[in-house]
């Protein structure tokens, strides 16, 4: 008996310290990470900050501002997926709301998702909340403009596999809901070199 629990407790160990290790840290949440090459948080927030930067501080802004009094109403609305991962869109336009708010240029409204939620809640306060405190029906703040895009890659490879070029091409166009008319159109580029080096056995 005593020779089965040796024999067990050296097989633990060697199957312990011969496997992998881990280390956790904590960072910011804006620390910069790039561990696989492809896109990421970081992608998302700076390519959205920098695009959005750019179209509060285009023509279009100042034309509307000339001829109304409250600044422009955008929803923004789904940037489609073109490249061949699988990248959480969500991501990226929640960034750009922000960068929107943010800017103090633009008011912006909920998404189409939020705003069923909002309109069932608005309707069940019709018959369960109190007459002084339930929210007005069809008092919605309608849109000026919508924002919509797409991100696509181009992935370029050596044919020993330890090289690769991943470039990614982020396209935004923000359109007159009333009339379809596009009035700010931009693209941001990124490209990232990857060099794989195998682990001396």
């Amino acid at each position: 008996m005593k020779y089965s629990i040796s024999s067990f407790l050296i097989v633990v160990f060697l199957l312990t310290g011969c496997g992998p290790s881990q280390q956790v840290s904590r960072v910011s949440s804006d620390t910069q990470t790039d561990l696989s090459g492809r896109w990421n948080d970081t992608d998302a927030r700076l390519v959205a900050e920098d695009m959005i930067s750019g179209a509060v501080s285009s023509a279009w802004l100042d034309n509307y501002n000339q001829q109304n009094d409250e600044p422009p109403v955008v929803i923004v609305g789904r940037v489609r997926n073109e490249t061949m991962e699988h990248i959480d869109t969500d991501v990226i336009t929640k960034e750009m709301e922000r960068a929107f708010i943010n800017s103090g240029k633009v008011q912006v409204v909920a998404s189409q998702s939020e705003r069923e939620q909002l309109r069932e809640e608005r309707q069940d306060q019709q018959s369960f909340s109190s007459y002084e405190s339930a929210k007005a029906l069809a008092q919605e703040l309608g849109a000026d403009f919508m924002l919509i895009g797409n991100i696509s890659s181009i992935m370029d490879e050596s044919i020993d596999g330890k090289e690769a070029a991943i470039f990614y091409d982020v396209n935004l166009e923000l359109i007159d809901v009333e009339t379809n008319r596009k009035v700010w159109i931009d693209n941001k580029e990124i490209k990232k070199l990857i060099e794989r080096r195998r682990l001396r056995g």
